[in-house]
C-alpha cells in the first residue's frame, strides 16, 4: 500500500475505536499544549521587552538611585537605597556632561491620571510624563499629527500636551485631526493638545499609547516633591563610546552627589540592553521546565498509545491474516501500524499546537505583549509527535508484522 492508502486505513482505525483514540489524542494534545504554550508565552515576553528597551537605543544607559531593584544582603545588612535624584542634580549633570551623544531628563508625574474632554473621559490609568527637548528623540517617538514642544514651551513649562493614540481613540473617536488644539483635563489641570503620537502598542502591561507628555517644568511644578526622583537617560553616537561615556557619567555624578572617595556609588547605571540579556539568560530555566512538563505528559501519552496499538493488533489479528494471505508483506504491515500511530500523534499534536499558541498568546496579551506565531516551536511540536508516534507504534507494529498468517486467520 502507498502512503495515502496507509493514512486512509489509519484514519479508518481511529474512527472504529473513537473513544480510545480521542482519549489518547487529548493526552498528547495536553502535553504539546503545555510545551508550546509556555514557550510561546516566554518568547512573546522576550520580544515585548526587546521592543520596549529598543526604544532606548542600543548605545544608551540610564542613571537612577541605587536600591531600585531587588538585591541581596551585604554582610547581614540590606543595601542602602540611594537618595532620589533631584531636579538640580539632573539639570547640573545635563549641563556638565559633554560626551558625544544626547542627554535627556524626564519625570513620571503620575501613572493613574484621568483624562477628560467635554463629556468623555478615560479610566484612571493614564501616565503623565514631564519631558525635556531631547526625550522624544531619545525614545524614538514619532508624531502622527501636530508638532512637538518648542524650546520656549519647555523652558517656560507651558500647559501644552502631546498625547498617545489610545486617548485619541477614546476621547475623539479616533479622529486625530480633531484632537489638535483641543483642551483636555488631566486630573484638575488643563492642557492644550499640540501633537499626537504614532501608536507604539503595549509592553508588559504598560501601554505606550495611554500617555500624556508635558513640559518637564510643568509636571515638576504640579507633581514634584522633595522625594521626587528625576530620570536621566544618556545615549552615545556609537557603541564604541558607551564604555567611556559610562565612566565619565559616573565620575561627574559622584561629584554632583558630593560622594567622598571612600563612599560607594548611591546610584546605578543601567544599560538599555542589559535587562533584556538578563531576562534571556533567566528564561533558560523556564524553557527547561516547560520541556520537562511537556515530556512527562508525552511519556504518559506514549504509554497509552502503545497500549491502544497493542489492543488494536489483537482485535485486528484476523484482518492482518487476510492481508498477508492476499500478499501483504511484513514490511507492509509494519508500515501500516506505524503510520496509524503517527497519525494519531499528529492529530493530537495539531490540536495541542493550536491550543498552545492560543493560550500562550492569551497569557502574553494579559501581560501587555503582542501576538506571536512560534514557528520554531511548532516545528519542535510536530517533530516530537513524530518521534512519540514511532516510539509508541514500533513494538505493536513489529508484533503485528510477525504474526503467522495461518494462525491469524484462525483467530476468533
Amino acid at each position: 500500500m502507498g502512503l495515502l492508502e496507509n493514512i486512509r486505513v489509519a484514519l479508518s482505525a481511529v474512527r472504529s475505536n473513537l473513544l480510545r483514540s480521542i482519549l489518547t489524542v487529548m493526552i498528547i494534545a495536553v502535553g504539546i499544549m503545555a510545551l508550546i504554550g509556555i514557550l510561546t508565552a516566554i518568547d512573546t515576553a522576550i520580544y515585548s521587552f526587546n521592543d520596549s528597551f529598543s526604544s532606548l537605543g542600543a548605545n544608551s544607559f540610564s542613571i537612577s538611585p541605587s536600591g531600585g531593584r531587588a538585591s541581596g544582603n551585604r554582610g547581614g545588612k540590606r543595601a542602602k537605597r540611594g537618595a532620589p535624584i533631584s531636579f538640580r542634580q539632573a539639570s547640573e549633570f545635563k549641563d556638565i556632561f559633554d560626551y558625544p551623544g544626547t542627554t535627556s531628563i524626564y519625570i513620571n508625574g503620575t501613572r493613574n491620571a484621568t483624562v477628560k474632554y467635554q463629556e468623555e473621559k478615560t479610566n484612571p490609568n493614564v501616565s503623565l510624563v514631564g519631558i525635556d527637548e531631547n526625550y522624544m528623540t531619545f525614545r524614538n517617538l514619532d508624531l502622527e499629527a501636530g508638532r512637538g514642544f518648542s524650546l520656549t514651551e519647555i523652558n517656560n513649562g507651558n500647559n501644552r500636551a502631546v498625547i498617545g493614540k489610545d486617548l485619541v481613540d477614546q476621547l475623539f473617536n479616533g479622529k486625530t485631526d480633531k484632537a489638535i488644539d483641543k483642551v483636555i483635563s488631566v486630573g484638575n489641570i488643563k492642557y492644550k493638545i499640540i501633537g499626537v503620537l504614532t501608536s507604539k502598542g503595549s509592553s508588559m502591561n504598560q501601554s505606550e499609547d495611554r500617555v500624556v507628555l508635558a513640559p518637564l517644568l510643568n509636571v515638576k511644578n504640579y507633581y514634584g516633591t522633595s522625594n521626587t526622583s528625576y530620570r536621566i537617560n544618556v545615549s552615545t553616537n556609537s557603541a564604541e563610546d558607551l564604555e567611556g561615556a559610562e565612566s565619565a557619567a559616573i565620575g561627574i555624578f559622584r561629584n554632583i552627589r558630593k560622594l567622598r572617595l571612600t563612599d560607594e556609588n548611591d546610584f546605578e547605571i543601567r544599560m538599555s540592553d542589559g535587562l533584556v540579556s538578563f531576562l534571556k539568560e533567566n528564561t533558560v530555566t523556564l524553557r527547561m521546565g516547560a520541556v520537562i512538563i511537556g515530556m512527562i505528559t508525552l511519556v504518559g501519552a506514549a504509554i497509552g498509545l502503545m497500549n491502544i496499538m497493542l489492543v488494536s493488533v489483537t482485535e485486528r489479528t484476523r484482518e492482518i491474516g487476510i492481508n498477508k494471505a492476499l500478499g501483504a508483506t511484513r514490511r507492509n504491515i509494519l508500515i501500516q501500524f506505524l503510520t496509524e500511530a503517527i497519525v494519531i500523534c499528529q492529530i493530537g499534536g495539531i490540536i495541542g499546537i493550536f491550543l498552545g499558541i492560543l493560550i500562550g498568546n492569551i497569557v502574553t496579551y494579559l501581560l501587555g505583549g503582542s501576538f506571536l506565531v512560534p514557528w520554531m516551536w511548532i516545528g519542535v511540536g510536530v517533530t516530537t509527535c513524530m518521534i512519540v508516534g514511532l516510539f509508541s507504534g514500533l513494538y505493536p507494529a513489529l508484533k503485528a508484522s510477525r504474526l503467522d498468517p495461518i494462525e491469524s486467520l484462525r483467530y476468533e
